[in-house]
């Protein structure tokens, strides 16, 4: 099932995200129709909140990136927590399915440790760097309730400010389906 991307603005993609407690719900369903949902929008990563879900959930798959040691990058991240980040910070511009036609260039630390289940509620252990790490980073703070948009200076953000408002009104075009925030 393709569901529609949620974008900015609406209050979901801002708060952090609850655990899903094993049992409660299929998530081997939610995985695959979350990857069905982000390659039907180009994307390498979608994170729980994005579908309108606020459970501590994301998938990712670098291979589009058509990079080679993001070869085989697929992967499902139940519960996760990134409990270090070392290295020297690095930018990289960075986009993503909530923020349609925004991109801008991020910093963050080069590696990472991260602890997860994955679909089958088997736990992991395991260190990312580059180009991966850069991606469960993004997706990451997607459960947390931060956007990219969070991690850039305060003019660039004053200067995106307009583009913003607009996306969260739905004027703003993709090539899949959105969710525009409900007007309360």
């Amino acid at each position: 099932m393709i569901y529609p991307i949620v974008v900015y603005g609406d209050p979901v993609l801002k708060k952090p995200a609850e655990d899903i407690e094993k049992g409660s719900i299929d998530v081997k369903q939610l995985a695959e129709d979350m990857f069905e949902t982000m390659y039907n929008a180009s994307g390498v990563g979608l994170a729980g909140p994005q579908i309108g879900k606020s459970l501590r959930i994301f998938v990712v798959d670098g291979e589009p990136m058509d990079e080679e040691n993001l070869k085989g990058f697929k992967k499902v991240f139940i519960n996760p927590e990134i409990f270090d980040e070392e290295g020297d910070e690095w930018s990289f511009e960075e986009g993503c399915l909530s923020i349609p036609g925004i991109r801008a260039e991020v910093f963050r630390p080069e590696k990472l440790h991260i602890r997860y289940f994955d679909e089958d509620w088997n736990e992991h252990e395991e260190e990312y760097e580059g180009l991966a790490a850069r991606i469960i980073q993004h997706e990451y703070d997607h459960i947390e309730g931060v956007l990219f948009t969070d991690h850039l200076t305060g003019l660039k953000r004053r200067l995106l400010k307009s583009k913003l408002t607009n996306i969260s009104k739905g004027n703003v075009k993709a090539d899949y389906r959105i969710a525009i925030p409900q007007k309360k």
